[in-house]
């Protein structure tokens, strides 16, 4: 009988754990709108979104219509294989993969029909709370060393319907080691499956990293930025083929410079 109640307990305490990604329990407000009733939601300054240049601290133009075009071909594909949840990487570093992510992910929860939710994955440099100006007491790393449940530690940026971000918050150094764990791959399927309208983005560090060719077989497939007049072929078909046999959603030319007009 005690061994039943210890398996019994042990259950009840993994549900529990699993529990805590019931990331964004929400209550849909007349047009959309949505009020978050447990994920701790932050204010946050438009000044700061745009000097790191994330897409709601700007007007609408052609910087906000550019996102507007990846998400919808983003979606197709996503919905075209019944696919929710997608990593970002890129073949190396400083290619701008974070603010791709960042700025893909809140062209997605702009849409009516579902949310967001933004996982900081690189668990090497963690950055998406930056670009948001936000201090987490808690982050990814504090859930997988030490189990805090996920819903101490996501947050909506005030003012962006249906976007939650799970950040990242501190290096780990075996941070590759930790996203291919057991315990990264259940968090996945759990957010992945709790919410069929829901999109996952993982933000994974680059490719030169075992992080990223750990934890890519997690996600549904993989978006790859590159950064023009610096990736070249080499770095791509070497970043393509270490991917595989994750499916590639397609690639991101990113840093680019506007074209005249006259060469179209």
């Amino acid at each position: 009988m005690e061994r039943i109640r210890k398996a019994l307990d042990k259950t009840y305490q993994k549900q529990a754990v699993l529990s805590g990604t019931e990331a964004a329990p929400a209550v849909a407000r007349p047009g959309g709108r949505i009020e978050y009733t447990q994920t701790r939601s932050v204010p946050i300054s438009q000044d700061h979104l745009r000097r790191h240049r994330v897409i709601s601290g700007y007007e609408p133009g052609s910087f906000t219509d550019a996102y507007k075009i990846l998400r919808t071909r983003v979606l197709q594909k996503l919905r075209e294989q019944g696919w929710n949840a997608l990593a970002i990487t890129s073949p190396g570093p400083a290619a701008g993969k974070t603010l791709t992510a960042i700025n893909l992910a809140i062209s997605l929860a702009l849409e009516v029909d579902q949310t967001v939710l933004l996982v900081d994955a690189n668990l090497r440099n963690p950055s998406v709370h930056k670009y948001f100006g936000l201090e987490p007491q808690f982050g990814l790393s504090d859930y997988l060393l030490d189990s805090v449940p996920i819903e101490k530690i996501l947050i909506n940026p005030k003012g962006i319907g249906r976007f939650v971000v799970l950040p990242g918050k501190r290096p780990l150094a075996d941070s590759a080691e930790l996203l291919s764990s057991s315990k990264m791959a259940e968090l996945v399927d759990e957010l992945k499956s709790r919410y069929p309208s829901r999109i996952v983005i993982f933000d994974l560090p680059h490719l030169s990293t075992s992080d990223a060719l750990g934890f890519a077989p997690y996600a549904d497939a993989a978006l790859l930025v590159v950064e023009e007049g610096r990736t070249n072929r080499e770095d791509l078909a070497a970043a393509i083929e270490n991917l595989h046999p994750s499916p590639i959603l397609g690639t991101v030319l990113n840093k680019a410079e506007p074209r005249d007009s006259a060469e179209a």
